[in-house]
């Protein structure tokens, strides 16, 4: 247990560290492993198992959240395969010129030596991409769904290498994975019965891991791609997002462990330092080669400087090729300590350079060439809201329920932003006047201010940060009109109000309201001395929840 509590406690602290010092807690974790491999602390023999699944639960989250067909787009496979070629030649090149100047161990090694340390290099890490992207609300967006639909074609191709370079191609079982297809209705009709809470969780954990992981490794697959199948196979079901929200607290947990144990692999010396700093220069030049390569797949400067900027990271797949090369012979062991390195000095720098994303991509996108509306793709073209009085951003549960109560309630003339293209689709076939668009793109707001009438417009998304990222998006576009919001926490709605938010509706603080007048009108509607059964009270029910919300709405 001394053990176990010193690991936490390092973890703990690192990650309070890195959030004082305004960074992501994993760069925390991150320092905190190497902290530990330099201190010599003692081995934890479960700490690999933890962080694997971890990593599998991620899959298994965002292939609940996958549509396949996305893969098959031309801006996704095209830009993952070119982009790929790209990096390993910028990464030879770079490599070739150290060894040119006799650096270190690059002087003796080979080009093919060179060219598989460039392809450990030239993938993103799922793990810490995914991360960025939850913590902004980001997955469904377009650059978001880019990002993840590369970071899948990246892990194929990491497959197929890892079967090739073990010589041992897959059993021939791996064909009777294909009964995995008929099944999922099975899987489905179970699911039915498991209802919701720690059963459901339960539920998607053992998928994951017996079916998705154990299965595949069982025919000599990889089990993170099995974990990633069954989640897609998954995905169609009603109750999949709320499955992929009950396991998040769980698989972040776990994905501690990963970070923790990423700056576990020795302790580096100096010369292995330098040249993992040095491969850093490879990330600003990859982070132009996706924005070149998806510009020219006719997106917009700025959404491909987003997904670059998100995909700017060497991955955990990195240190895995080259693991695998030094068992080989094909590279020295000294590499796998190098590689890992960079893994996580990118991570560092990423986390920085991300947090500002939005931002930077906004300014980035000046050094390419601007493009005439009707030659960008059609996903990526801006759009006009007409003569809106009110603007509702995000149309979950919360959004659409305000929505319909300011148009059918308050006579507004009302219009939805969402960037889920299953549920814009949905609200559309409904009848609500929807648009496909991202509430943080600040080109989208210049458009809100040409539209003129914008009186209102209502922060209803499921992300604080979400949220607040649109509300500075709002300001600096010049929007003159009011702003509400939702919070869920208190702390969230003083910063809201500290950010010019005009105000703050507490979802969770302002439900026991709804509920004490629904039980008073209950009371009041009941006959004298009479007892029995009331009508029960959903209290998730928004209609009346929102009340307080979308009266502060009319007022303003």
């Amino acid at each position: 247990m001394a053990d176990i509590a010193l690991y936490l406690g390092a973890a703990l602290a690192g990650g309070l560290i890195a959030v004082l010092l305004r960074l992501p807690p994993l760069v925390g974790f991150l320092a905190a492993g190497f902290a530990l491999g330099a201190a010599g602390a003692p081995h934890l023999p479960y700490l690999e198992p933890i962080a694997d699944l971890g990593v599998v639960l991620l899959l298994f989250a965002i292939g609940l959240k996958l549509d396949v067909r996305s893969l098959l787009r031309r801006e996704i496979w095209l830009t993952t395969a070119v982009h790929m070629l790209i990096s390993v030649a910028i990464a030879v090149g770079l490599l070739g010129l150290l060894s040119v100047i006799g650096f270190g161990y690059v002087a003796a090694e080979s080009f093919g030596a060179l060219a598989l340390v460039g392809f450990a290099l030239s993938f993103s890490s799922t793990v810490f991409v995914v991360k960025v992207l939850d913590d902004r609300s980001d997955t469904t967006s377009l650059y978001g769904r880019i990002a993840v639909g590369v970071l899948v074609m990246q892990d194929v191709a990491a497959v197929i290498f890892l079967s090739l370079s073990s010589g041992e191609p897959p059993s021939p079982w791996a064909l009777l994975l294909a009964l995995l297809f008929p099944s999922a209705r099975l899987l489905h009709r179970i699911w039915d019965r498991v209802g919701h809470g720690e059963l459901q969780a339960l539920f998607g954990v053992v998928v994951a891991v017996v079916l998705g992981y154990g299965l595949f490794e069982l025919v000599g697959i990889d089990g993170d791609v099995g974990a990633l199948v069954v989640g897609v196979l998954l995905s169609t079901h009603p109750q999949a997002g709320e499955l992929s929200r009950s396991l998040m607290t769980f698989k972040d947990l776990m994905l501690v462990a990963f970070f923790v144990q990423i700056g576990l692999h020795g302790t580096p010396h100096l010369l292995e330092i330098g040249l993992a700093l040095i491969l850093l220069l490879l990330l600003p030049l990859q982070v132009g080669a996706y924005a070149v390569v998806l510009w020219f797949m006719r997106l917009r400067r700025r959404t491909s400087f987003l997904a670059g900027l998100v995909l700017s990271n060497f991955s955990e797949f990195g240190i895995i090729v080259a693991a695998v090369g030094a068992s080989t012979g094909l590279l020295d062991e000294h590499w796998v300590v190098v590689v890992s390195l960079a893994v996580a000095f990118s991570f560092g720098v990423s986390a920085i350079v991300n947090r500002r994303g939005v931002e930077l991509a906004t300014w980035l996108s000046r050094l390419l060439p601007s493009r005439d509306a009707e030659r960008l793709h059609p996903d990526d073209r801006l759009v006009d809201i007409g003569n809106a009085d009110a603007l509702v951003l995000g149309l979950g549960r919360v959004g659409a329920s305000t929505y319909a109560r300011l148009r059918d309630e308050h006579g507004l003339s009302v219009v939805g932003v969402e960037h889920d293209s299953t549920r814009y689709a949905a609200l559309r076939d409904e009848g609500y006047d929807v648009v496909r668009a991202d509430a943080t793109d600040l080109e989208f707001w210049a458009r809100v201010k040409r539209a003129g009438r914008v009186k209102v417009a209502v922060l209803a998304m499921p992300f604080h940060n979400a949220n607040l990222i649109a509300l500075a998006r709002l300001h600096a576009a010049g929007f003159t009109g009011k702003v509400a919001a939702i919070a869920r926490y208190d702390d969230d709605v003083a910063e809201l109000e500290r950010h010019g938010a005009d105000s703050v509706f507490h979802l969770y603080g302002s439900a026991g309201f709804a509920l004490a007048d629904h039980a008073a009108e209950v009371l009041l509607a009941q006959p004298p001395g009479r007892s029995g059964p009331h009508p029960v009270v959903d209290p998730e029910d928004e209609r009346d929840v929102l009340t307080p919300l979308t009266r502060d709405v009319e007022s303003a």
